[in-house]
């Protein structure tokens, strides 16, 4: 199935993390987008700012709980959006 995953985050590094663990699920990113730094309307986590990233994805659906469970886990990202794409 094709997702769209948007996330949010303080270091940039977290970019390749974010690809590893979604090809460790044998997922695949077919499309990346920064858009770069903004200021958020409220602290999340005590951080001001944020950088914003939206990957488009291709997974399997029984992959995608396990995926839930370690964005959750991953303290560097500070919010995130997985959406199903049709």
């Amino acid at each position: 199935m094709k997702y769209e995953l948007t996330f949010l985050t303080k270091e940039e590094a977290e970019l390749k993390n974010v690809k590893e663990l979604i090809e460790s699920f044998k997922g695949k990113v077919t499309r990346e987008e920064k858009w770069g730094e903004k200021t958020l309307s409220y602290n999340i986590k005590k951080n001001r700012t944020a950088l914003f990233f939206n990957f488009q994805l291709e997974m399997d659906k029984k992959n995608v709980l396990e995926l839930k469970n370690k964005l959750n886990s991953n303290e560097k990202i500070l919010r995130y959006l997985l959406l199903v794409n049709e």
